[in-house]
């Protein structure tokens, strides 16, 4: 279940309990949920009950215990806890990992996004204000990104336009320059870089100040351009990489990615990081922390590089259902490197 159907499943929840006539409001347009905060449990948390109480002319905490008893046992949930004043922590039941990798691949890159609902008038707006230096730029700008990407309309403003060079390099832009709106706005304050990224390049330039979370002074030396495994960049675009080369040399063998059970050990822990990517945008997305994603971008590449060598048939094996399910799983972890790195503004070739 995606957060939009999720989100769908609560509105149907309320509306119910307006049918049944145990709560008198009017139905909300949408329902927003989001990662559980402090106190929480579960996949996802709701805020409604709080948002309905006065209307409703009830204490918050009752409004969502007659929520629960409506969401309880609807599909796709597995469990619906109370928390604090009345937040709906709500647990999914896991997707069957070939269900799961199905829906990956069909998605595409695209996988744990979300549709933007209502007309753009009605969809949530985020200004995102930063200082004029790159780090900031950078920051802003991805963290625009992954808010566009789970619908939101995300805009980027500075205190003076970017430099040119900075343009031209770093791949940064904004719409619109000068002092702090009068709207409301995020400041996006990370830590400056203590030096000059740009002889780094768009991709190694964007990693080395995206990577660490924002109160950190990232670190920008030669040692994002290294092509070996102490470079997180060049694991996860390999990774990619190696995915894309198993899927040429599957055609060359004469079969392709299918869906199906996966026996392999490191299998439950990759099924478990693509189920978690949804996830993992929405945090990145709440908290305007892209570094949450490319952490764990290079989390899912190291998990599954171990498992590539085990894709292909080896010596006089031919193609099974085995070898299509583990090609599938493959793609679909390449599928969610590309869909990241895309987000981070950061390119993924299929050959390195």
């Amino acid at each position: 279940m995606t957060p939009v159907e999720l989100s769908r499943t609560v509105l149907r929840a309320v509306r119910r309990a307006v049918d049944d006539g145990e709560l008198d409001v009017d139905v909300p347009v949408r329902v927003r949920v989001g990662p559980p905060g402090p106190g929480g449990c579960g996949d996802y948390a709701t805020g409604i009950a709080l948002q309905l109480a006065r209307p409703a002319g009830q204490p918050p905490y009752r409004v969502a215990e007659v929520l629960r008893a409506r969401l309880t046992g609807a599909r796709g949930i597995a469990d619906v806890v109370l928390s604090g004043p009345g937040f709906l922590n709500i647990s999914l039941h896991r997707t069957a990992p070939a269900e799961l990798v199905a829906e990956v691949l069909r998605r595409g890159p695209r996988y744990g996004h979300l549709d933007p609902e209502g007309e753009e008038g009605e969809r949530r707006r985020v200004r995102l204000h930063c200082e004029h230096h790159p780090r900031a730029l950078v920051v802003a700008d991805a963290a625009a990104r992954i808010l566009r990407s789970q619908g939101a309309l995300a805009r980027v403003s500075c205190t003076a336009p970017p430099a040119p060079e900075w343009t031209a390099v770093l791949g940064v832009r904004v719409d619109s320059e000068g002092p702090v709106p009068d709207e409301p706005a995020v400041q996006v304050r990370p830590v400056p870089a203590p030096g000059d990224p740009l002889p780094l390049g768009r991709d190694a330039g964007r990693w080395a100040l995206l990577h660490p979370a924002a109160h950190d002074r990232p670190r920008i030396g030669d040692e994002h351009l290294v092509q070996r495994e102490s470079n997180p960049l060049f694991r996860v675009r390999y990774t990619h990489a190696r995915t894309r080369a198993l899927a040429r040399n599957a055609a060359d063998l004469g079969f392709a990615a299918e869906p199906g059970p996966v026996e392999h050990p490191d299998a439950h822990g990759i099924h478990a990081l693509l189920a978690d990517h949804p996830r993992v945008l929405a945090a990145a997305a709440a908290h305007h922390a892209p570094d949450r994603l490319a952490r764990h971008l290079v989390t899912v590449a190291d998990a599954v590089l171990p498992f590539l060598p085990a894709v292909l048939p080896r010596g006089g094996e031919k193609p099974s259902a085995a070898h299509r399910a583990r090609l599938a799983l493959a793609e679909a972890a390449g599928t969610v490197l590309a869909g990241g790195l895309a987000l981070l503004g950061i390119d993924a070739p299929d050959h390195l």
